[in-house]
């Protein structure tokens, strides 16, 4: 479900009609971040009661050209480093909402493949070292390949040219599967990213629904429709006169599972029983 439709579907549940309570106005950046301060700044001068920006680098975007609009974001990162709320409990300025991932989810991505492709024993690992919490990330991955018995291969992209590469040197240091973190560059290229990945027929793990439904193969992580589901209960506090500094940064509520068969049958893979039993939702 796409997540504009999540946070509309959010705020019809709580008795809002588009165009009767509320006008929405949209600016996409399309995956060319450098965009996002113009973006941000049109976006301001139309004077909105509240803007709703994700992933984290359209935060930060929008936090730079306001200090005074409320800004929510079901897509948080790294949010007190980056300088976007003093604490999660006590915000204390005008963005807050719910954050895109929980802790230790990293290394059980990386043990879910482990046991999904039962003999890896190297597991590449994309990542992007200047995304907003790709330190703690790595940490998490390295920690959890220390329980278990395989070999992590770190490959890193900073930009969309990067990603070719990055795979390709995946699958020559014959990596059996592959783990593309979570972060705003690989979620808007992620078709491309699935492409590369089947292409070079090396499974994958990712972190969110929608890389699936664009031709990955398998997906572990927070729920971003129900992330931005939730968000529209910010929405409706901040309309009816609640300050955003009075909003606590939340934990997602809900993880899933996704798995793609027409991927797997691409792979010529079997999935375990034991995954298909459990999955969220399995796309034909």
């Amino acid at each position: 479900m796409p997540q504009t439709t999540a946070y509309g579907l959010g705020l019809r549940d709580l008795g809002y009609q588009q165009g009767r309570d509320f006008d929405l106005v949209e600016r996409w950046a399309y995956g060319a971040v450098y965009r996002l301060p113009v973006l941000a700044a049109e976006l301001v001068e139309l004077k909105p009661d509240i803007i709703i920006a994700a992933p984290t680098p359209a935060v930060v975007a929008a936090k730079a050209a306001t200090s005074t609009i409320p800004i929510v974001s079901f897509m948080l990162a790294d949010e007190v480093r980056l300088g976007l709320v003093k604490n999660d409990a006590h915000p204390e300025g005008n963005v807050t909402g719910i954050l895109m991932r929980v802790e230790g989810l990293p290394a059980k991505q990386l043990q879910l493949a482990a046991e999904i492709f039962p003999g890896a024993q190297r597991i590449g690992v994309l990542i992007n070292p200047a995304g907003a919490d790709a330190a703690e990330q790595r940490h998490e991955v390295e920690a959890g390949a220390a329980g278990l018995s395989v070999a992590v291969q770190f490959a890193e992209a900073r930009s969309p040219e990067d990603i070719l590469g990055a795979i390709q040197s995946v699958t020559s240091e014959r990596a059996e599967a592959l783990l593309v973190l979570h972060d705003a560059l690989f979620f808007v290229k992620r078709q491309r990213i699935a492409g590369l990945a089947a292409g070079a027929r090396i499974p994958a793990i990712y972190g969110a629904r929608d890389y699936v439904a664009d031709g990955g193969l398998i997906s572990y992580g927070v729920s971003l429709s129900a992330s931005a589901q939730r968000l529209a209960t910010y929405v409706d506090k901040i309309f009816n006169g609640t300050r955003p500094d009075e909003l606590p940064v939340e934990f997602p509520t809900r993880l899933e599972m996704v798995i793609n068969l027409k991927s797997a049958n691409t792979l010529g893979l079997t999935i375990p029983k034991s995954f298909l039993v459990t999955a969220d939702e399995i796309i034909q």
